[in-house]
C-alpha cells in the first residue's frame, strides 16, 4: 500500500485521480524500486566502510601486539647475553684469582725452602719455629 501513500502525495483534482488508473503510474514503482536500490547500496556501502575499519582496527592490534611480542623476545634475548657475559667474566676472575693463589702457595713454599736453608733444618720436618715463623712473614 506504500503505491497509495505516493498516489496521494501527488497534487490531483478528484475526477482525475479517479480517472487515472494505478498502471498509469508504474514509473512510480520504478522510483519505489530505484529508492530502495539506493538505500540498500548506502547500507551496504556503510557495512563495508564498517567492516573495513574493523579489519584495519583488527590488523593494527595484531600489528601491536606483534610488535610487543619482538619487543619483550629482544629484551629477553639481551638479559640473557648479559647474563652471559656476566657469567663468563666471573669464570675470568675467577681463573684469575685461583692463578693468583697457586702463585702465593708457590711462593710460600719457596720462601719456605730458603728459612729452612738459612735455618740449616731438614725441609721436610714439620718445625712448629718454622711456621710460626712463616705466619709472620
Amino acid at each position: 500500500m506504500a503505491h497509495a501513500k505516493r498516489f496521494s502525495q501527488i497534487p490531483m483534482s478528484k475526477c482525475m485521480r479517479d480517472l487515472c488508473k494505478e498502471e498509469d503510474y508504474s514509473f512510480l514503482t520504478g522510483l519505489e524500486k530505484q529508492d530502495l536500490e539506493e538505500e540498500c547500496t548506502q547500507q551496504d556501502s556503510e557495512r563495508l566502510e564498517k567492516l573495513e575499519e574493523r579489519v584495519h582496527r583488527r590488523q593494527k592490534r595484531e600489528q601491536e601486539h606483534q610488535e610487543k611480542q619482538r619487543k619483550l623476545e629482544q629484551q629477553q634475548k639481551e638479559k640473557d647475553e648479559q647474563w652471559r657475559s656476566h657469567v663468563a667474566e666471573l669464570a675470568v676472575q675467577r681463573q684469575a684469582i685461583h692463578a693468583k693463589l697457586d702463585r702465593l702457595r708457590e711462593f710460600r713454599d719457596f720462601q719456605k725452602k730458603v728459612v729452612l736453608q738459612d735455618l740449616g733444618l731438614d725441609p721436610d720436618s714439620a718445625n712448629e719455629t718454622v711456621k710460626h715463623l712463616l705466619m709472620r712473614l
